[in-house]
């Protein structure tokens, strides 16, 4: 998830007395926060160049191109006057994978990193679930126009649960994908499932928005 703010992206809290929308609105609205087919291009452009340059000049050459592009990305993500947050975000996790396969020495040692955070994500979605504030109700309460007080809502709360148990079911099958291929040192598949990540989580977004302002509609309404 990117750092715009949830006014922006909502249009303000006001919006959630109107009609809650349908799907293919809340995933366009996902989709543009999270930056669109320009945003998905420039955050997987060092994993393309790493596994396009790995494989015509070594690895030396992968972890420099995959550096260079890094930092024209992030460049450009400030040209774009786009939050600076998420563009240190994206620069020090190219820079760790980076350094993650130069010190292993391997080409796959660029997608530890993404290989292992899936299961940091789980432990985590697992420890809000069970203190009773599930990670996607911390994360887009505000950007749903949810109120302050969620947690006592036992509606919202229903929501947040569900979909934080399907971030944690996502996560697993995303975790065994990446480690089976890992192991098998298959890095052009990582790449692809280090690229897929963005749109996926992008729909479960628009998925706990949309089941968030479709709930407060009819808890309005009644």
């Amino acid at each position: 998830m990117n750092h715009t703010s949830a006014t922006t992206a909502t249009g303000g809290q006001g919006e959630v007395g109107a009609a809650p929308g349908g799907v293919a609105e809340a995933l366009r609205a996902a989709w543009t926060r999270s930056g669109g087919w320009s945003g998905i291009a420039v955050t997987s452009a060092p994993t393309v160049v790493f596994v396009v340059a790995s494989a015509l000049g070594g690895l030396t050459a992968a972890v420099v191109a995959a550096a260079v592009t890094a930092v024209v990305a992030f460049v450009y993500r400030l040209v774009r006057r786009e939050a600076l947050a998420g563009a240190l975000t994206g620069l020090l996790v190219v820079a760790v994978c980076a350094v993650a396969a130069a010190v292993t020495g391997e080409s796959r040692g660029f997608f530890l990193l993404p290989a292992a955070l899936p299961g940091v994500i789980v432990l985590i979605c697992l420890g809000t679930v069970i203190a009773r504030r599930p990670l996607t109700g911390l994360l887009l309460n505000r950007l749903a126009g949810g109120p302050a007080q969620w947690p006592r809502d036992r509606g919202l709360m229903r929501v947040y649960d569900v979909t934080t148990v399907i971030a944690i079911a996502v996560n697993l099958v995303n975790l065994a994908l990446q480690a089976f291929f890992y192991a098998a040192d298959q890095t052009v598949v990582l790449a692809a499932a280090h690229v897929a990540t963005g749109p996926i989580f992008a729909t479960l977004v628009a998925g706990t928005v949309l089941a968030v302002r479709r709930r407060l509609a009819r808890d309005r309404a009644a």
